[in-house]
Formats: structure tokens, C-alpha cells, sequence
């Protein structure tokens, strides 16, 4: 089959690879009907990856259809349309079943496309272990883009606003507007955010978080911005979606007394960027984490299935599987606005 494959430091190559087979009884294969590329995959792209390996499918987001399961499998079937999490666990154990996997009592958490280990998505088929735990069945409601952000996007998002405890009224931050950015905004508003400051370098990106409600902070000096927006307060919830040092840091800044700040961009630092005197003068609280995406399914199926969330208005691009490096390259170099980039393993 044809998939996309991490070859070195900004190359993705079509590549042709093994058909996918289950990795055991309890295993699936998913025919995969639109594969996305997240913010996280250009950590890979740019050659700081997860592994060291080389060759290996890239990619954790996919909505499709089942087309093979092992005799194990009891919750799916051939034809059933589905989403496959990016997050992975082993399916049995008291915390997987509760959804969160990255506490898995097993230690088979894992994610889609950070090395051989497990291939990832951004492929014509992926292999799913323990396909009960890490299959979830799409409402026919949902559309293919709505779904694909159900894989990761939207749930680390809606994780971000849930940890950072947003009450009804109270204004927040968001610093970084791409997809799990701009629907953090979406998940803000849901919560009851009063108003959503939105932070980021890319001019085409603050426009299309004002076009949802946001208020784009702009001009060079972000935190005088907030500032002023807020007669000094600053935010009561900042959420950080971009995962660098500088934002995080900037994220305590923004905060303002005894504020909230919700860190779910992907950082590969082993040093917090913390100010620590800062944080303790405002008396901040700091939540921190990566989002098991089956935990907060359950709550986001229903909303975005009745239409309260409409998380498909993050996707800006689609292009064909044959087309993903270039793909890849628009994406890291935000050009044409780009946001979300949904890609068809079909063509």
C-alpha cells in the first residue's frame, strides 16, 4: 500500500509498504478514509523526533472503515466506520477503561507514527491494536472532517479548557492558533468564556480565530495587548498550544492573579520554562499533560454530533496522500493560512 514515510529531517516521502495484518487476535486493520497532519508530526518533520528510527509510517489521525478484525475483537465489525484515536493503550486494564491511557496499568500506552514500534496513519490502511479499547464507532451525524479532529485535535483542546477549569464569564487566552488552537477558542466558548483573547505570530491565523468570536490580540508586545484588552487584569485562564519555551512563558505572563494556565502544546525540553517568583507572586495554577484522547470522547461525540461544536471549521486544506510532502511543507511554513490539512489516502 501507499503511505507516507519519515526519511530524514524535512523529508516525507510516498512510499510503498507492507500491507498492514493485526497485530494479534484482539487486533483490527482500518481502510483509512482521511488521515490528518497535526501540529506534533512536525517535530518529526524538522528531525527531533521520538525515535531514531527512519522509513517508518508517519502520522496519528485517521478516520475510516474496518476491513479486517482478529477473533478477539468483540465490539467491531467489518464495515463499521470509526475513528482511531491517536492515543493507544492496552484496552483491559481499570485505567484504559476508563479512558485514560496514558495511565495504562500494562504500560502499553503508546501513539500512532513515532517510529516503527507502531506505524502510524497518514497511510491507504493502519493497524490497530486492541481494537475494543482503541476504536470508537462515528455517529452517521459526523462528517469525515468533523471526525478526523475527534482523533486528537479537538480532544486536547477541549482537555486543555477542561483543565484549566474555565468558568462561565471569565475571559481567556489562547496562544498559538492552529488547529488545536483554533478549537480551543471553540471549546473556551463552550465552557462559557465571556471573552477569548487570541495570540499568535501568523496574521491569517488571528483572522480566522476573530471570524469565530475570539479577539485577536495583535501589534508586537502580546502581553501589553492583553493588558490593555483587560484593563490590566490579565487572562483568568491561558491555554498554550504551541509547546515552545517562549509561549509558555509567555502563558505565565499573560495570567493574571491567582490565574489558570493549561499547557497542552507538545514540548521535548526536559527543563520547564517556568518563571517560578512570578507564578508564586500571582499564585498560578499550572495543568500540565497530554490528552488521552478516549477519555473525553464521550463528552465530545454528543456535542459535536447536535451540532454545539463544529470542530470541521479548523480544516483549511485538502490534498491527496500522493501530495503530502508538499503537504508537510506548507504546514511547517504556515503559508496560505494554512490550518488543519486533511489528506485522501485515495488519491
Amino acid at each position: 500500500m501507499r503511505a507516507l514515510t519519515y526519511e530524514g529531517p524535512h523529508e516525507i516521502a510516498v512510499s510503498t509498504v507492507a500491507d498492514p495484518v493485526p497485530h494479534d487476535l484482539d487486533g483490527a486493520v482500518v481502510a483509512v478514509r482521511a488521515a490528518g497532519i497535526c501540529g506534533s508530526d512536525l517535530h518529526i518533520y524538522g528531525g527531533h523526533g521520538f525515535s531514531t528510527d527512519l522509513g517508518f509510517c508517519v502520522g496519528h489521525e485517521a478516520v475510516g472503515e474496518v476491513v479486517e478484525v482478529g477473533s478477539g475483537v468483540r465490539s467491531f465489525a467489518v464495515g463499521d466506520r470509526v475513528v482511531v484515536p491517536a492515543s493507544t493503550g492496552c484496552g483491559t486494564c481499570s485505567a484504559c477503561r476508563s479512558g485514560w491511557v496514558l495511565g495504562c496499568r500494562r504500560q502499553q500506552s503508546g501513539c500512532y507514527g513515532l517510529g516503527h514500534a507502531l506505524e502510524g496513519s497518514q497511510a491507504e490502511a493502519v493497524a490497530v491494536p486492541a481494537a475494543d479499547g482503541n476504536l470508537v464507532r462515528v455517529p452517521d451525524a459526523i462528517g469525515d472532517d468533523a471526525a478526523l479532529t475527534l482523533t486528537d485535535n479537538l480532544p486536547t483542546a477541549w482537555y486543555g479548557a477542561r483543565r484549566g477549569r474555565i468558568q462561565p464569564g471569565e475571559t481567556v487566552a489562547v496562544i498559538g492558533l492552529g488547529p488545536v488552537g483554533i478549537l480551543s477558542i471553540l471549546s473556551a466558548q463552550v465552557f462559557g468564556a465571556a471573552r477569548v483573547l487570541a495570540v499568535d505570530l501568523v496574521a491569517e491565523r488571528r483572522a480566522q480565530a476573530a471570524a469565530l468570536g475570539a479577539e485577536p490580540m495583535e501589534g508586537d508586545d502580546v502581553k501589553a495587548a492583553v493588558a490593555e484588552a483587560t484593563a490590566g487584569r490579565g487572562a483568568d485562564v491561558v491555554i498554550e498550544a504551541v509547546g515552545a519555551d517562549a509561549t509558555i512563558d509567555l502563558a505565565t505572563k499573560l495570567a493574571g492573579q491567582r490565574g489558570r494556565v493549561s499547557v497542552v502544546g507538545v514540548n521535548q525540553n526536559r527543563a520547564l520554562p517556568l518563571h517560578v517568583p512570578l507564578a508564586q507572586i500571582k499564585e498560578l495554577e499550572l495543568a500540565i499533560g497530554l490528552c488521552s484522547v478516549q477519555a473525553e470522547l464521550p463528552t465530545l461525540l454528543p456535542l459535536v454530533a447536535s451540532g454545539r461544536l463544529r470542530p470541521e471549521v479548523a480544516v483549511t486544506h485538502h490534498l491527496p496522500l500522493s501530495e503530502g510532502p508538499e503537504a508537510y511543507r506548507l504546514f511547517a511554513e504556515r503559508e496560505a493560512g494554512i490550518g488543519k490539512v486533511v489528506l485522501d489516502p485515495s488519491r
